[in-house]
């Protein structure tokens, strides 16, 4: 028990049964990181199973697939009647080797680096964690409504097409993709649009493109206009570009573009953030007269205009009103967009259409980030366009989503009437519930966590004048929905009455 090897092996190993990696595969981890230091070196004989299991205090069979693991991989050799030996690969490079005094802390990697360097306060994540089984988020899809079967079929059709192997080949784009081509084409045909694949570029998420578009745009200290309440995620891309935000109020016509006119002078502006379709949080949309006045306000003023049309495609009754980019003749507005919102996260493709000469820059940058690209998903994007799966597919989950808005304002009638105020959304997968009666939300919050209901705090909204939740549905099925409307309101008669 009191070999070298055996006292080696005591020092080195460390192991937590809560884990869900397995025993054995977290000891034979660290064995092959000890061959690997030069700790045990080729030929060491080691311990036999019953005297292993004792050092580490395990059951034998542990200590038996300890072995049978390190001799799969080719660490060591188990000769019957003799023992098990340790095998090393032939090392083109020296081995480094702690200090013997310290052995066991090199399996301890830092905790912090040992140099300084900046630390970004715009980027901190607004995650959250939570083990309530019910959870409001700010309007995204149902990941169950993705079509599982069909989307395998797609997939495995689209990685088996020839084409693939030319485009992985290629070494420059001379001509524009398939995928550019039929998405100019979609969204020509449902957006207004008359562009061509120099005045588009595809990305993995609508954020991806407005990151690209702030370094474009942004330098240290140029003013950003967002609306009064705004896209948290946005503000972080700006401030993290060197941004100085101000705020425009919104009304029931959206972005109050007088007040850009009243409050700011020729030249101070930079651009203009908006969600023109439906704001971010409020969901109100911006009325076609100020659509036309803030085109004007950036001719004149020379700022440019970001348009974040994140949800265009979920339109529940009448027509969406086209973007303000399909109006633009002089070149002020950088469209940002989503597609394949009804397919899985990973699936989604984020796309930034403006003049060529940007889109080129954009590409640029894009070639930094993410020059490998997902070839797959393009050539399936592409065919689903080609083929109408793309339309038939959010035409068909609308009506899932229009059904679960209408029973969402059901239950909050039935639940919260006089309580709450809310508009019916006409399109999107959030609804703006605002408080009659002011209360703390992040009580609110705590009550519901109570309950098994989890309300983050990206959701809420409270200032001196705003007691709000931007409440996303679209999760939700039905069933779902008045649970969580039930939960709610007892948490609310909590805050209320205790």
């Amino acid at each position: 028990m009191n070999s070298p090897v055996n006292n080696i092996l005591k020092q080195l190993i460390r192991f937590d049964k809560t884990l869900v990696q397995p025993v054995y595969i977290q000891v034979s981890q660290q064995v092959i990181n000890a061959i690997q230091r030069g700790y045990l070196e080729k030929g060491t004989k080691l311990p036999g199973t019953r005297i292993l299991s004792q050092i580490l205090n395990v059951h034998r069979n542990t200590a038996v697939a300890i072995y049978d693991e390190l001799a799969t991989q080719g660490w060591v050799d188990i000769i019957a009647n003799k023992g098990t030996y340790v095998l090393v690969p032939e090392a083109s490079t020296p081995k480094i080797r702690a200090s013997m005094q310290q052995i066991n802390k090199v399996y301890a990697y830092p905790e912090a680096v040992g140099f300084p360097f900046e630390q970004s306060f715009h980027l901190a994540s607004t995650a959250e964690e939570t083990t309530a089984k019910y959870i409001i988020n700010d309007g995204k899809p149902d990941l169950r409504l993705h079509p599982v079967h069909q989307f395998s079929r797609w997939y495995s059709a689209a990685m088996k097409r020839k084409v693939l192997l030319n485009k992985w080949n290629r070494t420059s784009a001379l001509r524009p993709s398939i995928f550019s081509a039929q998405l100019c084409n979609y969204l020509n045909a449902t957006r207004g649009f008359h562009v061509k694949p120099s005045n588009l570029v595809n990305t993995r998420s609508t954020e991806m493109s407005l990151y690209i578009v702030s370094q474009l745009l942004i330098k240290q200290n140029d003013l950003v206009l967002v609306g009064q309440l705004s896209n948290y995620a946005a503000n972080m891309i700006f401030q993290q570009a060197g941004a100085t935000i101000r705020t425009v109020p919104i009304d029931n016509e959206g972005l109050n573009v007088d007040y850009i006119k009243k409050h700011f002078i020729k030249g101070s502006v930079r651009c203009v953030y908006i969600c023109t379709n439906r704001d971010y949080p409020t969901t109100t949309t911006l009325s076609a007269k100020r659509r036309l006045q803030l085109l004007q306000m950036a001719k004149t003023y020379g700022f440019a205009i970001i348009e974040d049309d994140y949800d265009y495609d979920f339109q529940f009754e009448g027509s969406a009103m086209l973007p303000m980019a399909s109006a633009d003749a002089n070149g002020l507005v950088i469209y940002l967009g989503k597609l394949g919102q009804s397919l899985f996260p990973s699936f989604h493709t984020g796309f930034v259409i403006a003049p060529e000469n940007l889109i080129s820059e954009a590409k640029n940058y894009l070639q930094l980030l993410d020059k490998q690209g997902d070839l797959i998903q393009e050539q399936m994007l592409a065919e689903l366009i080609a083929e109408g799966e793309i339309y038939r597919l959010k035409k068909k989950n609308i009506v899932t989503y229009k059904q679960r808005r209408d029973h969402l304002c059901y239950c909050l009638k039935y639940y919260f009437e006089g309580i709450l105020t809310w508009e019916i959304p006409t399109g999107g997968l959030a609804i703006w519930l605002r408080f009659n009666k002011t209360i703390s939300l992040i009580k609110l919050a705590e009550e519901a966590e109570e309950l098994d209901l989890f309300l983050p705090k990206t959701i809420l909204y409270q200032d001196r004048n705003t007691c709000a939740i931007r409440f996303g549905f679209g999760h939700l099925n039905d069933e779902e929905i008045e649970i969580v409307i039930k939960k709610m309101k007892s948490a609310y008669d909590k805050v209320i009455y205790y």
